[in-house]
């Protein structure tokens, strides 16, 4: 697994939304160590956590996690011979009384979620140590039923300050005249009375404090001092005997130190449990199947960061084909597609539930690698292409059939001739692999790759060409335009510059590219490479660009009614190239060949592509190659040289349109 593609597809965004369902620090540290498993039963086992965790809270039940406020630092000293304080011990029962209705909430709850209700059988509510700490402790303060002797003192303490406020009730009504005011105070832990500076004699005793002004004293009356004395005798004692509690019942909260930890470690389990299940909740998630196979099936798929208002995605994967080349128009949704498909393989494999519907199927993966967004970094000296390279590179040496690679603008930031080339070769490779790949494009030679090779498959992002808006929509099976000229003007171009680019586009001349050539080549050599049966329709899937220079091609200028067999024509309301089966009849009506399949179309709504004098090498050339399948080429052949019984060919009719 690799965290830069992590950040790329956004699944650091998913992963801090899930930590900051947590409630507890212990809970929170699960949530930030966690990372998507490539391990089948371990995904399946957390799916199943979750799923049942937001079962729980969709039926209404509020479930009783513990925020475990002050635990792990008890946790941590526990078994150091540390003596707690009250409060610390406090936290400690009041914790362990969330110990006690989580048991019996998962409990009440075996039929909802039995896996995550099983649990809660680990957890201990140390009973001892929870009815000694609520018999010792109220508030956080030691109760007097701690101890004998503590009950003892206190009753001491509280009849010596008793004494001692009678005695200063008496020295106030005595003293009234020297007085700043007749109130009884504490200073340093000491009764006094606040006896105006310059009348300071008038008032025997011992001086503990003054104001700010320095006009006012505060003096311990004298025929006080000896209950005063005594007092502080009794709350020393008093403090040895706190002492003395709060070290037995620290021992014994260490005697359950075994217990402790392992609740802790279950409450942190069902912290994180619930925290994946809120995330789950918060988009819609469901759990989806598990394929034992690398493969992606995705039905009415929501990106989770997008919410309800982005589009439902209808995608598939390793099935039919291993790669699929999205194509369309900028803004049309192609990267978030990418991201879609990446950020749920991810999310499943870290136990999430995802916002699919139902018939959707997701495999493991051992390698989840994205290339989207330009990767430019001025500190590494890394350009848009430079870049891209990289993260190629780190894809081929990850390849294998459990790879996932997501990879955005092919061919982008370099020469297009050099930057096709490349990601032709790059998809080959990784065909070769077996690796699961998804890639965007706008480049046609790319596009017409797909088309022509097994194991790879079009979609395009549907466009309205109407109102100028991306659908955000995949369909598979075809390739789609880049509709940039629509595009730009509705973002306001200038319509002298619009005008300008079509009058360039309409100078384009059609011609040949060497990988057209290339095909032709192979033709010649083995004609069972380009049937029709092996590739669906090979002519249809050749490789065709446009250039504005001039070549040795000459410019094809014919008119629908010259059409022979043979002739690459394009087909308007297909918007794709087709090959001539049989010419205009006195109807204008003409039957071409498109992906395997013989279609008709009035000569009116198509234009010649390329003529067949450019597409063959001579006359002689046996076009059966193009429009057989090889079995009829060879049952043709046979029934050429001898009779066979039952031997026939098969010529299915022509769908008009």
């Amino acid at each position: 697994m690799n965290e830069a593609s992590w950040r790329r597809l956004e699944f650091d965004k998913v992963k801090e939304a899930m930590i900051s369902y947590t409630v507890s620090p212990a809970g929170r540290q699960l949530a930030e160590r966690h990372e998507p498993s490539v391990k089948q039963r371990q995904v399946e086992a957390w799916l199943q956590e979750t799923e049942e965790a937001a079962q729980l809270l969709g039926s209404g039940a509020s479930i009783p996690l513990s925020a475990m406020d002050g635990i792990d630092p008890f946790l941590a000293l526990l078994g150091k011979g540390r003596i707690y304080h009250e409060q610390e011990l406090e936290q400690l029962s009041v914790w362990l009384r969330s110990v006690v209705q989580m048991k019996k909430y998962m409990n009440s709850k075996r039929d909802i979620a039995p896996t995550i209700a099983s649990y809660a059988e680990s957890m201990y509510d140390c009973p001892d140590l929870r009815e000694e700490l609520n018999r010792c402790l109220r508030y956080g303060l030691i109760t007097d039923q701690a101890s004998t002797d503590l009950a003892y003192i206190r009753r001491h303490i509280y009849a010596s300050e008793d004494k001692i406020h009678k005695k200063m009730e008496h020295a106030v009504n005595k003293y009234k005249f020297s007085l700043q005011e007749s109130v009884i105070s504490k200073r340093r832990d000491r009764f006094v009375i606040a006896v105006k500076r310059e009348l300071r004699k008038q008032v025997p005793g011992t001086v503990w404090d003054e104001s700010a002004s320095g006009q006012t004293l505060f003096v311990e009356p004298l025929d006080v001092a000896d209950l005063q004395v005594e007092l502080q005798q009794w709350k020393a004692e008093e403090e040895r005997e706190r002492t003395v509690i709060l070290a037995r019942l620290s021992e014994l909260a260490e005697s359950f130190s075994s217990e402790l930890f392992r609740n802790v470690e279950a409450m942190a389990a069902f912290d994180f449990i619930t925290a994946r299940a809120k995330l789950s909740r918060s988009y819609g998630g469901n759990k989806i199947k598990l394929s034992e196979q690398p493969v992606i099936r995705l039905v009415s798929a929501r990106h989770p960061l997008l919410g309800q208002k982005s589009i439902p995605l209808h995608v598939e994967l390793g099935y039919r084909w291993k790669q699929l080349i999205i194509t369309g128009p900028n803004t049309g949704g192609k990267t978030v597609t990418l991201k879609t498909i990446g950020l749920f393989a991810l999310m499943v494999q870290s136990g999430l539930l995802v916002p699919a519907g139902e018939g959707s199927e997701i495999g493991i993966f051992q390698h989840v690698l994205a290339d989207v967004g330009d990767g430019q970094n001025l500190e590494q000296s890394l350009s848009t292409f430079s870049s891209h390279i990289t993260v190629l590179k780190e894809m081929l040496e990850a390849a294998s059939p459990r790879s996932l690679l997501l990879l955005d603008e092919l061919a982008a930031g370099t020469d297009p001739t050099e930057g096709i080339s490349l990601s032709i070769a790059l998809l080959e490779e990784l065909l070769k692999r077996g690796a699961l790949a998804a890639a965007t494009t706008h480049f046609n030679e790319i596009k017409a790759f797909a088309a022509r090779t097994a194991g790879c498959q079009n979609g395009k992002m549907a466009f309205d060409a109407e109102t100028l808006k991306p659908l955000y929509q995949l369909e598979m099976g075809e390739a789609g335009e880049s509709h940039a000229f629509a595009i730009a003007r509705r973002f306001g171009l200038p319509e002298v510059v619009m005008l300008r680019a079509e009058q360039l586009l309409e100078k384009k001349e059609p011609v040949i590219s060497e990988s057209f050539a290339d095909a032709l080549n192979e033709q010649q050599g083995s004609a069972e490479n380009l049937s029709v049966s092996e590739h669906d329709g090979a002519v249809s899937s050749v490789l065709i660009t446009e250039t504005s220079g001039k070549t040795d091609t000459e410019t094809v200028k014919a008119s629908a009614k010259s059409f022979v067999k043979g002739d690459a024509v394009w087909i308007y309301p297909l918007n794709r190239m087709g090959v001539v089966y049989r010419p205009a009849d006195e109807r204008g009506n003409v039957i071409v060949q498109v992906q395997g399949q013989k279609l008709t179309f009035n000569r009116k709504r198509m234009k010649l592509y390329i003529a067949k004098t450019e597409l063959y090498p001579d006359e002689q050339y046996d076009l059966d190659i193009v429009f057989e399948s090889k079995e009829n080429r060879k049952a043709r052949k046979l029934m050429r040289r001898k009779h066979v019984d039952g031997l026939s060919i098969v010529t299915p009719e022509e769908e008009q349109y």
